[in-house]
C-alpha cells in the first residue's frame, strides 16, 4: 500500500493535460518562484480529535497510515501546528472565518452550550461563500458542527446534511446506502467504560463494531466524497469550474468504535504509554483532577489504557485507508496535478496522557499541536516546517489558492510562503485560547520555542518548559529562578491579547505583573491623572496611543462609546475625550 500511494504522490509526475479546458491550463506564478496552475482545485482533509503521534509521518513507527505518510513526503510537513482552541465548534469555525475564537464568538459545542451563542451571526464573512462568488464549486462531506441550527448549505456547501458530534448512523442517506449495497446495520459489543464517581457508568470510550469495512461510516463518507469528486471533474472538464471539497470525518473522536481488524490491529503490549500517566496533578489546577475523575481514568486498568491507545491507532489506520481511496480516485480522475491537498484536525486526543481522555481545561500538547500537512502542486517535495502555525491559517491559504483576498480572515496567514521551503519571516510564538466546554473556564496559552506560559484567571497559572520536561509533569510557574522567564512571557501575552483586541487583557492587567499600562484599567475615564506619568512615556516612545471614549447611557452607567486617541499636546497627560 505504501508504494502505491508513494506512485500516486511522487513529485514532480506530469498529468496528461490533453482536453482541458485552456484557462484550466493557465500558469501563474507562485512563492518561491514555481509555475502552478490556475484556477487551482482544493481538497480538504480533516479529522477530528487526531494525535499528532498516530502518524508515521511525525515519528509513530508502529503507524498504519501510508496515505498521509506520503502526504507528507509530496508536499510540505508543518512540525508546529496547533489549534486555535482544543474543542470542535470553535476550532471548526475560526477555519471557516479566518476569526480567532474570541472574534467570531462561537465558543463552544451546542450539547454542553452553557450560555455562549450557537450559530455564526447573519453576515459573517466565510471563505466558502468566498470561493462560491469566486465561481467554485463547493462541496463538504462529513462532520460540520459549526454551530447548532445553521448547516453547512446555509454557507454555501453541497452534500448530506449529516448533523452531530460523532458518526450519525441512524441518518437516511448512511442507511439508504448501506441498503443499496446489501450491508449489515450498526451493531457494537465491547464496549469500553469506566465508573462515574457517582457509581454510575462512565462514558463510552469504544467498542467492537460488527460491521465490514465497506459498511463503516468512514468508508461511507469516502464513497460520497469520491462521488462528489466525479461530477465536480465532470462540471470541470464542460465549463473549467474549479472546486473546493471538504472531506471531514468524524474519528477517531472517541468512543473508538471500528470493525475487528482495526480494534485488534495493534498489539497492546506493543503500545508505549504516554509519560504523562504518572500524572500527579500537584500544583496544577484542580480542575484537572476533577476532569481525571470525569472522565473515569483511574476506574480502568493500565492494561485497558494500552488497549484503548491501540484501538486508537486502528481507527487511525481505518480513515488512512479511506483518504488513500480518495487520493486514488483523484488520480483516476486527473486531478492530483490541479489540487492542492491540504490534512489537518480540529485537536488533538488525551487518549490517557496525563490521567485524561478527550479534551478539556487542559491546554497541554497533547491536544493543541496537531497534524497539518500541504501538497501544493508546483512546490518542492519533503518540505518540513517548524514555525508556529495554526488551523486559522489555512483559511487564508485557501483564499490565496482561489485568488480571493484574504482580509476578511483578519487572525490568519497564508501557509504558501512556507511551501516554498525557503527562509520566511514568521513570529517566534503562538497563541491560543479555551472558553470552556462543560461549563465556561477561559484560558490563554503563549507558547514559544522552550517555554509555555498557560494563565487561569481563577486557578494556579502553569509554566513549562519543553526542553526539560516535554511531557509537561512539572508546573514551574512559581519557581523563584523562572521569575524573569515568567514576566517576559505574561508581557508579551498581555501585549497580544490587547493588540488583538482579546479583552482576557482586563484580567491580566490587575492581576499579574505585566509592567506598566498606558490606560487607566478601570476604565471608568474618571481617573485618567493616576496613569499621566505612564501615559507621558507612552506618548515619547510612540506618540500615540489607543484607549476607550467612555459616556454616560441612559441608566447612567458608563459605556464604550468609541475610539479616543492620546496624543502629543494632550492637556496633562489626559487623554482627550
Amino acid at each position: 500500500m505504501a508504494d502505491r500511494h508513494e506512485r500516486l504522490l511522487r513529485p514532480g509526475r506530469q498529468a496528461d493535460l490533453a482536453g482541458r479546458p485552456r484557462h484550466v491550463l493557465h500558469r501563474r506564478p507562485l512563492h518561491g518562484g514555481q509555475q502552478v496552475t490556475d484556477p487551482r482545485n482544493i481538497l480538504f482533509l480533516m479529522t477530528d480529535q487526531h494525535r499528532v503521534d498516530t502518524l508515521g509521518a511525525y515519528g509513530n513507527q508502529l503507524a498504519a497510515t501510508p496515505a498521509l505518510d506520503a502526504l507528507a513526503r509530496s508536499g510540505t510537513r508543518f512540525d508546529r501546528w496547533y489549534t486555535p482552541t482544543a474543542i470542535c465548534t470553535p476550532a471548526r469555525a475560526s477555519l471557516l472565518t479566518g476569526q480567532a475564537p474570541f472574534r467570531h464568538r462561537l465558543l463552544a459545542n451546542h450539547e454542553r452550550n452553557v450560555g455562549y451563542i450557537e450559530d455564526l451571526p447573519d453576515g459573517q464573512f466565510t471563505f466558502s461563500q468566498a470561493l462560491r462568488e469566486k465561481g467554485y464549486n463547493c462541496g463538504l462531506i462529513g462532520k460540520w458542527h459549526v454551530g447548532h441550527r445553521k448547516r453547512a448549505a446555509d454557507f454555501g456547501f453541497d452534500g448530506p446534511d449529516l448533523p452531530g458530534w460523532h458518526n450519525p448512523v441512524e441518518h437516511q442517506d448512511y442507511l439508504a446506502y448501506l441498503d443499496k449495497h446489501d450491508l449489515p446495520p450498526y451493531e457494537i459489543s465491547d464496549r469500553v467504560r469506566g465508573v462515574l464517581p457517582n457509581g454510575g457508568p462512565g462514558n463510552l470510550l469504544a467498542a467492537r463494531l460488527h460491521q465490514p469495512v465497506e459498511a463503516t461510516f468512514e468508508y461511507y463518507l469516502a464513497t460520497r466524497a469520491i462521488e462528489m469528486l466525479e461530477r465536480y471533474a465532470a462540471d470541470a472538464r464542460e465549463s473549467g469550474r474549479p472546486f473546493f471539497l471538504e472531506l471531514n470525518f468524524f474519528g477517531p473522536h472517541l468512543p473508538y468504535i471500528i470493525p475487528d481488524a482495526y480494534f485488534d490491529m495493534f498489539d497492546p503490549q506493543l503500545v508505549e504509554l504516554p509519560k504523562s500517566i504518572a500524572e500527579t496533578f500537584h500544583g496544577k489546577p484542580p480542575v484537572q483532577r476533577n476532569y481525571s475523575a470525569h472522565w473515569t481514568f483511574d476506574t480502568m486498568p493500565i492494561e485497558v489504557t494500552r488497549k484503548l491507545i491501540a484501538v486508537y491507532w486502528g481507527y487511525v489506520a481505518l480513515i488512512d485507508e479511506q483518504v488513500g481511496r480518495v487520493m486514488d480516485a483523484m488520480d483516476r480522475l486527473g486531478l492530483t496535478d490541479d489540487t492542492a491537498v491540504f490534512f489537518t484536525c480540529d485537536h488533538g486526543e488525551f487518549t490517557g496522557a496525563h490521567r485524561l481522555h478527550d479534551k478539556g481545561p487542559a491546554m497541554y500538547e497533547d491536544i493543541y499541536r496537531t497534524p497539518g500537512l500541504l501538497r501544493v502542486p508546483g512546490q518542492p517535495a519533503g518540505v518540513v516546517r517548524d514555525e508556529f502555525v495554526s488551523l486559522l491559517d489555512c483559511t487564508a491559504t485557501i483564499l490565496e489558492l482561489a485568488g480571493v483576498d484574504p482580509a476578511p480572515a483578519v487572525d490568519s496567514r497564508s501557509l504558501l510562503p512556507l511551501t516554498s521551503g525557503e527562509p520566511v519571516t514568521w513570529d517566534d510564538d503562538i497563541v491560543c485560547e479555551f472558553h470552556g466546554h462543560h461549563f465556561p473556564y477561559p484560558q490563554r496559552m503563549l507558547r514559544e520555542d522552550r517555554y509555555k506560559l498557560v494563565v487561569n484567571p481563577d486557578s494556579t497559572n502553569e509554566l513549562y518548559d519543553l526542553i526539560t520536561d516535554p511531557d509537561e509533569l512539572n508546573n514551574i510557574y512559581g519557581h523563584p529562578e523562572m521569575t524573569p522567564v515568567r514576566s517576559r512571557m505574561m508581557r508579551r501575552l498581555y501585549d497580544v491579547l490587547r493588540d488583538r483586541g482579546d479583552n482576557f487583557y482586563h484580567w491580566m492587567t490587575s492581576m499579574y505583573d505585566v509592567g506598566d499600562v498606558a490606560y487607566d484599567p478601570t476604565l471608568s475615564g474618571l481617573d485618567e491623572a493616576s496613569y499621566a506619568g505612564a501615559m507621558a512615556m507612552s506618548v515619547a516612545a510612540g506618540g500615540r496611543r489607543e484607549d476607550h471614549r467612555h459616556t454616560l447611557d441612559r441608566t447612567g452607567r458608563h459605556a464604550v462609546a468609541g475610539p479616543a486617541h492620546l496624543v502629543d499636546g494632550d492637556r496633562g497627560g489626559q487623554a482627550s475625550v
